[in-house]
């Protein structure tokens, strides 16, 4: 690792250089010099390199174009104590460098922009367009028996990704019923309609809220958990490994966890519409002092089945959503780890997106159909 320190003498500076002064550790070095020495006009400024255990060509470019703009700020400028091979390759450099070539990148104008992101679009929906081609192939493979049921990952996954994700949408939604109730029985109180609230909270939880809210955690949680662990395989060369050996990744990571959640979606939201109304109920009894008799009553009475079943059919669509953008991020992961952070937070993102689009489709759908 390349170091840097300063040290003010009574007649100017002194840059004590130590380390590796090497192409692959010299960012943090090159940010220190802007900073502290960029400035500095009319001083006497000496290199000591005694410290410097290699330096190689880039390293060399980067002494000279510090010295190169030291003296155009006037500043007088030594190097010394460079070894054998350093002041080699600092020769080297001086005699067949490019000090007056300009390395800079162009930023690209609108057009080139434009032009990029376009190409990024069209590369990305081709992936997706792959990701769900071989999904469905691997699909038609275990539907004509051509491979097994992956019965143990299947189960596996529905307890990390669902049942393990019950206590926090079982507390939210909880939490979410009390929040609903409580501004809904300050409107109500007013008017004398405490009964009414019973038909507020049902419809609205039932039919919206709890499979938004249970499809937003789930993102969160299990989505981004399938696309970090997907990344992982990906980067580890894993994913590599089963291709070689023979296994089709699709069969053996994508469908056990796409099942999964498929089954585990609905029971969610079930949990889901107990826990907020259950919250609710709470609240309707502690302001508005309707017994749990009289809340059930009017439940069974005014909220009618269809809101239940609207609520619950979303749930196998949310979860095909949130698991193919999990595991397709996944599959994007490059060779290194800021890609899985990347990806993950993309997953989470688009996962949401994706689920408040199709949200909205189902409520412009289900009210054409009169549901």
């Amino acid at each position: 690792m390349a170091q840097l320190r300063i040290e003010e003498t009574g007649h100017g500076m002194t840059v004590y250089c130590s380390g590796l002064w090497q192409a692959t550790a010299l960012d943090e070095v090159a940010g220190s010099v802007r900073e502290t020495l960029a400035p500095l006009r009319s001083y006497e400024i000496t290199f000591e390199l005694s410290g410097v255990e290699r330096i190689d060509s880039a390293g060399a470019l980067l002494l000279q174009h510090m010295q190169r703009r030291l003296e155009a700020g006037g500043n007088l400028v030594k190097i010394q104590g460079a070894d054998d091979d350093s002041a080699r390759m600092l020769e080297m450099v001086r005699q067949y460098g490019h000090p007056g070539t300009d390395f800079a990148v162009a930023s690209p104008g609108f057009l080139a922009q434009t032009g990029r992101e376009a190409a990024e679009v069209f590369a990305n929906g081709m992936g997706i367009t792959a990701f769900v081609g071989r999904t469905f192939k691997a699909f038609v493979n275990l539907l004509f028996l051509r491979v097994g049921f992956r019965y143990k990952e299947t189960g596996y996954q529905m307890m990390e990704s669902a049942i393990k994700a019950l206590g926090i949408i079982a507390l939210t939604m909880f939490l979410v019923g009390v929040v609903v109730a409580y501004q809904s029985a300050v409107q109500l109180k007013t008017y004398g309609a405490n009964i009414f609230i019973v038909d507020a909270l049902g419809i609205s939880i039932l039919r919206e809220l709890a499979p938004m809210l249970t499809a937003i955690v789930v993102a969160g949680r299990s989505g981004s958990s399938y696309a970090a662990q997907i990344g992982v395989m990906k980067m580890t060369e894993e994913i590599d490994a089963m291709r070689t050996m023979g296994f089709d990744p699709f069969a053996f990571l994508v469908l056990p966890r796409l099942f999964a959640l498929i089954i585990m979606m609905p029971i969610l939201i079930f949990f889901a519409d107990a826990f907020g109304m259950l919250g609710g109920m709470l609240i309707a009894h502690t302001e508005l002092d309707l017994s749990v008799t009289l809340f059930t009553d009017r439940f069974t009475e005014a909220v009618a089945l269809k809101h239940f079943w609207v609520g619950l059919v979303k749930g196998p669509f949310f979860a095909v959503l949130i698991a193919s953008i999990g595991i397709y991020r996944g599959m994007q992961v490059r060779n290194d780890t800021e890609s899985i952070g990347i990806n993950t937070t993309k997953s989470v993102v688009e996962a949401i997106f994706a689920v408040i689009i199709c949200d909205a489709l189902f409520s412009i759908v289900f009210t054409k159909l009169g549901f």
